[in-house]
């Protein structure tokens, strides 16, 4: 018999893609696993689908993160989605540079964000997720986008950086503005992170005179051989810290409690063991929802510093090279039963959060967050369930993350704590 024609391509970054991308990563999983495509943005990029191929790439060091090695063909394009261009004092950071300057600020940074310090954090996590949960439990119904998982890291992460909590509803704001426009360079969005940037230098300014016990303090106090960051790269890594870690977890929850909900046989057993007070379930429940379904979509860009070949493609030197985690993390090659949700998964190395040198210094909060946020829900909210029809929802479908705009449910209304 003749070979049989490959099916169309399904379409790239439309509505009904957001909604659900995993049908079109895997046909390029197994047509053009390393796909040249031109993005929404105008920019063409290569996203890499298969799992072998992104776990070498992100680690590969002829990748870089710099925006500078981006090719002049895309600079023709009039410099269109290309990262980096929002504020110049707050785009350097871990995510857009190499060594050495990334080996020097990770290190400094990792002397504050520690694995002590974000263990000690987890009454307040609690204590603000019984807090979110208790504005709403007594009325049996809840968006928990816009009521739970938007400002719960939100305020953890303020708090954690000593954002005095007088001023912390700014930050839900400005935060808001970024999350809603998708961090794009123009209006509401560049007066938001002109807005953030003033306050942290100001923030680390008066901290500098006072310091306390919070991770701005720390990032200060920070030294290696007696080298110190600047107020700009405090505020930077303030800024990161924040936005990025903030919109992840807004994701991780809202997409992990997503999927528990139309998954009632994963669900009911995730609540079976919270409530017999086990955590190891809780803990590989919150790895395979980073799996199943991440709050990052695709990892932050590369460029090409030199040629190189991905997955038998060959790369030219300044293309943009975009690894896709979603596609990445459903490869058949890596995962059985790649499209089953199974929150009792042991073999899960997904990438979620990344992998190499720029793998996330935040994933020990976030993990933190989603154990808190996803326990104390089925706890408190036992019967909770959906109140809208799967099509009826709504995907914020940027570049980078992918998450509900909303999440509508119902239950039998609980009291407050």
């Amino acid at each position: 018999m003749p070979d049989q024609p490959n099916p169309a391509q399904p379409p790239l970054f439309t509505w009904e893609f957001a909604a659900d991308p995993y049908p079109a990563y895997a046909w390029l999983r197994e047509h053009s696993p390393v796909h040249r495509t031109t993005l929404p943005s105008g920019v063409d990029a290569w996203l890499v689908t298969r799992y072998a191929d992104a776990r070498q790439a992100l680690a590969d060091g002829r990748l870089s993160k710099n925006p500078a090695h981006h090719s002049e063909q895309a600079h023709r394009t009039g410099r269109v989605g290309i990262p980096g261009e929002r504020s110049a004092d707050l785009m350097t950071h871990l995510l857009n540079i190499d060594p050495p300057d990334h080996t020097r600020l990770r290190r400094l940074v990792s002397k504050a964000f520690t694995p002590r310090r974000v263990a000690e954090f987890e009454p307040r996590v609690q204590q603000l997720t019984d807090r979110l949960i208790d504005s709403f439990a007594g009325r049996g119904s809840a968006d928990l986008i816009h009521e739970f998982a938007f400002p719960l890291p939100i305020y953890a992460i303020c708090d954690l950086l000593g954002v005095p909590p007088e001023d912390q509803d700014d930050f839900r704001d400005w935060a808001g503005m970024m999350i809603r426009h998708g961090g794009g360079p123009r209006g509401g969005v560049a007066r938001a992170v002109k807005r953030m940037r003033s306050y942290l230098l100001e923030l680390i300014h008066r901290k500098r005179a006072d310091l306390g016990d919070d991770l701005i303090s720390g990032l200060i106090r920070a030294s290696d051989h007696g080298e110190h960051l600047t107020e700009n790269e405090a505020a930077a890594m303030a800024f990161i810290l924040l936005f990025a870690g903030f919109e992840t977890t807004v994701n991780l929850i809202g997409n992990g409690l997503y999927a528990l909900l139309r998954h009632p046989e994963q669900r009911a057993l995730l609540q079976d063991s919270v409530a017999a007070g086990e955590t190891g379930l809780l803990a590989t429940a919150v790895e395979e929802l980073l799996r199943y379904d991440g709050p990052v979509e695709l990892a932050t860009w590369r460029f090409a510093t030199r040629p190189l070949t991905i997955g038998g493609v060959d790369i030219p030197v300044g293309d943009p090279v975009l690894v896709v985690l979603a596609a990445a993390d459903r490869d058949p090659a890596r995962f059985a039963d790649e499209n089953t949700l199974d929150i009792a998964r042991k073999d899960n190395p997904h990438l979620g959060f990344g992998h190499g040198i720029h793998y996330c210094i935040g994933a020990p909060l976030a993990r933190l967050e989603g154990q808190a946020a996803l326990a104390t829900l089925l706890t408190r909210l036992p019967d909770l369930r959906l109140a809208a029809e799967p099509e009826e929802l709504r995907w914020r479908g940027g570049l980078i993350m992918r998450g509900l705009r909303e999440l509508p449910v119902e239950f039998t209304p609980a009291k407050a704590l």
